[in-house]
């Protein structure tokens, strides 16, 4: 799904991009698939133009057979590894998030998910330069919070407020304002790449996806299902086109067993490539900030593989790795 934006092709002005998202036409399958006489009309636009554009994009956009060593190369040049910036974590996921993939960290409320998030964001704007998208979707986001995390990492003012400055955060908290603000994203920010002085995107993090999408889903709501898809055809798209690591948060409900399963259904769990579980420890005389996380999804990993770690703020990670990972981490930008 592309998004219409002035320069994708000869005749593409700003005027008639903004004459045809006023009907409702905001994407080159939107335009493709209209009858160009009859929004030519509703758009009060040239009729000449509109084919001429359309035979363009549709020339650009047709889909060409690619060999899968292509595919493989294109993947080796393009991936990078993202430290989430707690050891025991990038374990499960063999080194830390891949760029290109959707990662989700499911769990109850107080497990970790959000401060974990935080970590995500830090380290990505602090040691490798990048900047990050934060979607808050449940009021989660905590400045104080990030730049005490900032602390344990540099004591340098100038580098913490540096590092801050590199994390955009949009607030949103129902889900056509997410929808929204994800296909603004990746017609603004990230087609423009947004490289100077705060780096280019390298991670998108939405806190919570179910909090906007678990409402809506359910009975006969066939719309929140359609809702829920469209979110992850975005994120996807960001994901793959971008080149960037996008990090979700949801929720957890309980099967017949009464064991611990990711909300949003059977149909979004094909959408995270990867999912971790976050627990409270539950040992006797362990402290109230340790987790674990246990590996529930993976192409890369065993299943059921499990990690602890501490939330407390400190200046070394004190984790109890029970299985230790295989790759050396990459911080290739």
């Amino acid at each position: 799904m592309v998004l219409l934006r002035e320069g994708l092709c000869p005749g593409l002005s700003e005027d008639l991009i903004k004459a045809l998202r006023e009907g409702d036409v905001r994407t080159v399958e939107d335009l493709v698939l209209s009858d160009p006489e009859h929004l030519a009309q509703k758009c009060s636009v040239s009729y000449k133009a509109l084919v001429a554009v359309r035979r363009v994009l549709l020339a650009q956009h047709t889909a060409f057979p690619v060999s899968g060593a292509d595919l493989y190369d294109e993947l080796l040049s393009s991936t990078s590894i993202l430290s989430t910036g707690i050891g025991s974590v990038d374990k499960l996921l063999d080194s830390g998030l891949y760029t290109g993939e959707i990662t989700e960290l499911c769990g109850g409320p107080g497990t970790g998910k959000t401060q974990t998030c935080f970590s995500v964001a830090v380290h990505v704007a602090h040691e490798l330069k990048q900047k990050v998208m934060y979607v808050d979707t449940n009021g989660g986001i905590c400045a104080n919070r990030l730049l005490q995390i900032l602390q344990q990492k540099t004591a340098n003012t100038a580098e913490q407020m540096n590092a801050l400055q590199r994390i955009d955060v949009l607030r949103v908290f129902d889900v056509f304002t997410l929808l929204s603000c994800l296909q603004n994203l990746r017609a603004s920010s990230l087609q423009r790449g947004s490289v100077g002085v705060g780096g280019s995107v390298k991670a998108v993090i939405v806190d919570s996806v179910s909090a906007v999408l678990s409402h809506m889903l359910g009975g006969k709501q066939n719309e929140g299902m359609s809702l829920m898809m469209q979110v992850a055809t975005e994120l996807k798209i960001i994901a793959k086109d971008f080149n960037v690591a996008v990090l979700v948060t949801n929720h957890v409900t309980r099967d017949r067993n009464n064991q611990l399963k990711a909300g949003l259904g059977q149909t979004w769990s094909h959408v995270p490539r990867t999912r971790i579980l976050l627990q409270r420890t539950e040992q006797p005389g362990a402290s109230s900030s340790f987790r674990t996380a246990t590996l529930l999804k993976s192409s890369r990993r065993p299943c059921y593989l499990m990690e602890e770690f501490d939330l407390s703020p400190q200046p070394q990670e004190e984790s109890r790795p029970r299985f230790a990972g295989k790759r050396k981490l990459d911080t290739d930008s």
